[in-house]
């Protein structure tokens, strides 16, 4: 089950990469840091104008409503009512008075600027229309600062002024400032936009030479990954180039570790070589000195059962089944010395062979070994040449034909099926209709001594030694082919892929159905079917 973690560096259900995770947080850690630095950045300006603003429109409340009570009095601005000082010296354009009297606004005013025609521009005192001075009677009377939007005006920083002839509301504008905060969120948008990207990039390119080290470690164990460590002698060279085992940093102790490791590893495949040899050589003597006694066994064996000496049914019996265990135990002492010889790596004589007439001559010899199967022939009409050992290839043949007639019931149909002009070579195929093999044996068919189920057993005299299809895969493999099988009820085909050489053009006097002359013309057919 995923954790939580692991389902947060993913996307669509596939993890992300420690360079991309190293990218990504770098970068959110670079966003944060603008964010929080474009944040306090605003909050101080914002601060500043607006400390600025309430600066001025104290000044303006001074004004309207005169000194604190208790100080020196300061001369009025007032000019024709009691607003006047919206439009005295020193007040900025678009400065708002109003006055409360009984709880309602009974006058407004707004300094505007005018044309003039004689005298320049003027500033003159304008009212507020309904809207306006809804907007601003909603200000509370608290004395303090407070921020208002006026319809048609904008922003406006007011406040209000109890004095002994009533309550004020100044305000003035505060569009200025709001612009210039806007300014600066935008501008700070833009700047950690670009900043981002172009920490992305240069993370990229960084994380990018900081990993290389490890990518170098991770080749190293994918190149062990890819070599043959089950069979056979190992060389196991690879390791981790000095400059990446650094115990100082973390991808050298990986790489140290990992040095380790394959060296642990290399020692064990050694002693394991060298334990196998030993046993590949003990089997080879042994199976080479057991041949001559067992010869000698079936042939006083024999000798005594054919003698002129009178000798009881049970003697005879008892010799008769001295023979069938001899002979049985020489197939497997002449199996288990093949075997050796493959495994020690003894070279094969290899040529260019033709498959078809390999594949009569074994069929023709497992018919007359089951006549109670059907056995058929499936042969192509040009030659199907590899690249093999004539003699081996006929035993492969021998053993899945054989296979075929010791594992299935009579009456079952078996063909023989060569195919070639293919760019992965020549396929043989040998397919039977019998009960099929357990699924749970299909993987581990070739290894020696399988066994299968009574369906498939080894009934008892058929002289095989589990053997056999061991044999066909280590000669397939020596050969630099590969062999499987694919079994269900009712179907069962081993198939062996051949390497094949360069072939040459046929001449036009060859035989034009690819098989050597001299075959009987049962044989030379492509199809047959017998039955006894």
């Amino acid at each position: 089950m995923k954790s939580a973690r692991g389902r947060r560096w993913s996307v669509k259900g596939r993890p992300w990469s420690l360079r991309r995770r190293l990218v990504v947080s770098s970068v959110a850690l670079v966003a944060v840091v603008c964010a929080v630095i474009g944040t306090v950045t605003a909050l101080a300006l914002h601060t500043y104008l607006y400390g600025q603003l309430d600066t001025q429109l104290a000044a303006v409340a001074h004004r309207a409503g005169g000194p604190p009570p208790g100080s020196t009095p300061l001369p009025r601005m007032r000019s024709g009512n009691d607003l006047g000082f919206v439009i005295g010296g020193g007040q900025p354009l678009g400065t708002i008075g109003a006055k409360i009297t009984d709880g309602r606004i009974t006058e407004t005013a707004l300094s505007a600027q005018r044309e003039s025609t004689d005298a320049g521009p003027q500033v003159t005192p304008e009212s507020l229309d309904t809207a306006q001075t809804a907007a601003v009677a909603s200000l509370p009377l608290d004395g303090a600062p407070h921020s208002i939007d006026v319809p048609g005006l904008g922003s406006y920083r007011m406040q209000s002024v109890a004095t002994q002839d009533g309550t004020y509301l100044v305000g003035i504008r505060a569009s200025g400032a709001q612009d210039t905060l806007n300014t600066l969120v935008w501008v700070e948008v833009c700047v950690t936009a670009a900043g981002l990207a172009a920490a992305g990039l240069a993370g990229t390119a960084l994380i990018r030479i900081s990993l290389q080290p490890l990518r170098r470690v991770a080749a190293t164990a994918s190149r062990v990954s890819e070599l043959t460590l089950h069979r056979g002698e190992v060389a196991l060279h690879e390791r981790v180039p000095e400059a990446d085992t650094d115990p100082r940093t973390e991808v050298g102790q990986v790489g140290a570790s990992l040095n380790r490791l394959l060296g642990h590893v290399g020692s064990a495949l050694h002693s394991r070589q060298e334990s196998e040899t030993r046993v590949r050589r003990f089997v080879a003597d042994a199976s080479h000195e057991l041949r001559t006694p067992l010869a000698s066994i079936r042939g006083y064996a024999e000798l005594t059962r054919r003698g002129r000496e009178d000798v009881g049914p049970d003697t005879r019996h008892a010799l008769g089944r001295i023979e069938s265990e001899a002979g049985r135990m020489t197939s497997l002492v002449e199996d288990l010395l093949m075997l050796a010889r493959l495994d020690s790596g003894r070279p094969l004589s290899l040529d260019a062979t033709d498959l078809s007439p390999l594949v009569v001559d074994a069929v023709s010899d497992a018919r007359a070994a089951g006549r109670d199967h059907v056995w058929r022939l499936d042969l192509p009409d040009e030659p199907a040449t590899v690249h093999g050992d004539a003699e081996r290839l006929q035993q492969v043949l021998a053993n899945l034909l054989g296979n075929a007639r010791t594992h299935t019931p009579p009456g079952t149909t078996v063909t023989a099926r060569v195919t070639g002009d293919r760019s992965d070579g020549v396929l043989l195929q040998v397919v039977d209709d019998g009960p099929g093999i357990p699924p749970d044996l299909v993987p581990y068919i070739f290894e020696r001594f399988a066994r299968g189920d009574a369906s498939r057993a080894r009934s008892a005299g058929t002289g095989s030694t589990g053997l056999g299809l061991a044999i066909v895969y280590s000669v397939v493999a020596a050969h630099g082919g590969r062999v499987w099988v694919e079994s269900v009820p009712g179907r069962t085909a081993f198939t062996v892929q051949l390497p094949s050489p360069v072939r040459a053009v046929p001449s036009q006097d060859a035989a034009s159905d690819g098989l050597p002359d001299g075959l009987p013309d049962s044989q030379r057919s492509l199809r047959f079917t017998t039955r006894s």
